[in-house]
């Protein structure tokens, strides 16, 4: 005998389930990433990741695997580990990266508050924590049917914005009810951007009881062979470069570009940073001002690499004032250019 169908379930028809949240518009910073720690355990997790990534590093994985496993993740986490102890967030127990990224998704969403409900504004980390898998994760579940992601890099290259995307496209592969999704596009030669590094150089100035014979540009470096097989990311540095020191009207001779942060023996794209701060004194340039135009939070590679390794280097080899310009951080000039990155790429959606 049929039993009859249970109250709003008519015939073979499924029982509509809850009605799930949506309608929402996730914004999600996605930055690099930091070690939970400075431990040598915390600070192998984070590198095995980071140097596990096939974006990152293109060596044969035959090759590569023993390198990283029987020797790097044995020798570095120690070296690695003070470095970040000497930049750490003591208050926070957390790297600088972290405190700043969270700074700026938090203002961010001040300022687009105005929209309401609407607009969900997180960040995550393409390595360490908070992932960008789990952010994404939580904002679906916030009703965010809607998705844009903001790898916080001025300069697209594979090894930072194409990375950050092939998670957040992993993320999405494993939800039944994928957000619509968009990437923001790099910002290299964004006129607002360009105006706030511009300004940030000259508030700098303005505090300095020195001129600087030279600003150096010095941005993370690739290998060359990435670049060779089509990569555009120097090229896009060396725009930004271009574009700063006509904002700064600086002549060719008080303005360096230069690639920083090498890793292994390969040829990297040149000139070399830490080079250039030792040829420098020899060229008659004792006074200098280093940016870091392609970071957009201040890190181990402008904290400890820039600001306390090339100044040595710079000094040792006879330079007498060095001066490292801070990124544009949660500034409002900074917070600026990432609201204007956001609200331009969210045309149509609101």
């Amino acid at each position: 005998m049929r039993s009859d169908p249970q109250p709003g379930n008519a015939g073979n028809e499924p029982a509509l389930r809850t009605a799930v949240r949506a309608g929402r518009i996730g914004v999600l910073l996605v930055n690099l990433g930091t070690p939970e720690g400075t431990d040598y355990w915390s600070m192998r997790r984070y590198l095995k990741e980071f140097l596990s990534d096939r974006r990152v590093i293109e060596t044969p994985r035959w090759l590569w695997w023993p390198l990283l496993n029987l020797v790097i993740l044995t020798t570095r986490p120690g070296p690695k580990g003070r470095d970040y102890a000497s930049i750490w967030n003591q208050e926070r127990n957390e790297g600088p990266l972290k405190t700043i990224t969270r700074a700026q998704a938090e203002k961010l969403k001040a300022r687009l508050a105005a929209q309401g409900e609407r607009i969900v504004v997180d960040w995550g980390m393409r390595y360490g924590y908070p992932s960008t898998a789990e952010r994404i994760e939580a904002l679906a579940k916030e009703g965010c049917d809607r998705l844009l992601l903001v790898p916080l890099y001025p300069q697209y290259c594979a090894a930072t914005t194409a990375t950050a995307c092939d998670q957040a496209f992993e993320a999405l592969r494993k939800l039944r009810r994928q957000p619509i999704l968009r990437v923001a596009a790099p910002w290299h030669d964004d006129p607002l951007y360009i105006e706030a590094l511009a300004s940030s150089v000259r508030s700098h100035f303005a505090s300095l009881d020195f001129e600087p014979d030279m600003v150096v540009a010095s941005f993370h470096g690739i290998p060359l062979e990435y670049f060779e097989k089509g990569d555009p990311y120097p090229d896009l540095c060396r725009a930004t470069g271009q574009l700063l020191r006509d904002a700064l009207s600086l002549p060719p001779q008080k303005f360096a570009l230069t690639f920083q942060s090498r890793f292994g023996r390969a040829e990297w794209v040149k000139p070399y940073t830490i080079d250039t701060m030792r040829e420098l004194p020899g060229r008659g340039v004792k006074k200098v001002a280093i940016i870091a135009p392609g970071f957009t939070a201040d890190c181990l590679e402008t904290l400890e690499e820039l600001a306390v390794e090339n100044r040595s280097a710079f000094l040792e080899a006879g330079g007498e004032r060095f001066t490292y310009i801070p990124c544009l951080n949660d500034s409002e000039a900074g917070m600026g250019v990432i609201e204007a990155v956001v609200r331009r790429e969210l045309k149509g959606w609101l």
